[in-house]
């Protein structure tokens, strides 16, 4: 599986796109944070150039930073963007592998996580950043509910590699080690 990161907007939001072939495929937006044409631009080249289609927008929780290219999808793409689902699996076309749902309050009561346990690769929104966490002093952020997400993504497998809403990617293994709210 592909994953490709854009940094967007004043708060350098990470907007991922992930895919499975090089090219002509289908693709899953995680967190559209493009604020404004240029940066919608840079997605839209970068899909025309590896000749990818957007089938789904999935949204890690509903902060403005995270979702501010929301519409942009929606228009260009005619794809709506797939905000809180039920934890679980979710279900992608046949060419993604298996895509859990992780329900992680605390950043935001309704915040997920999106976990490929095959791939051992999972998009955090602002639960866990690299040796840090989103914040809580927010409407609906709670410290206690955080840190009980945490301890629950902290039981994945050590070589998981965390893609966080902001920042740079990291592990479960060093987010172990060096993450001191964990």
């Amino acid at each position: 599986m592909f994953v490709q990161t854009f940094h967007f907007n004043p708060y350098r939001e990470c907007t991922y796109v992930i895919y499975n072939k090089e090219s002509d495929a289908d693709c899953v937006i995680i967190d559209c944070g493009a604020y404004d044409q240029s940066e919608q631009k840079s997605l839209t080249d970068f899909f025309k150039k590896n000749k990818l289609t957007p089938i789904a927008h999935l949204i890690t929780h509903a902060h403005p930073d995270h979702i501010c290219g929301a519409e942009y999808i929606k228009n260009e793409y005619k794809i709506s963007p797939t905000i809180f689902p039920e934890e679980g699996l979710l279900t992608l076309p046949s060419e993604f592998p298996k895509l859990e749902v992780l329900h992680t309050p605390g950043h935001k009561a309704d915040s997920v996580c999106y976990y490929f346990p095959t791939e051992k690769i999972i998009f955090t929104g602002d639960t866990l950043f690299q040796e840090s966490i989103g914040r809580t002093d927010l409407p609906s952020g709670n410290m206690e509910q955080l840190l009980h997400s945490l301890k629950r993504l902290m039981t994945l497998p050590p070589e998981t590699t965390v893609y966080p809403g902001h920042g740079y990617t990291t592990t479960i293994a060093h987010e172990l080690e060096y993450n001191p709210y964990v």
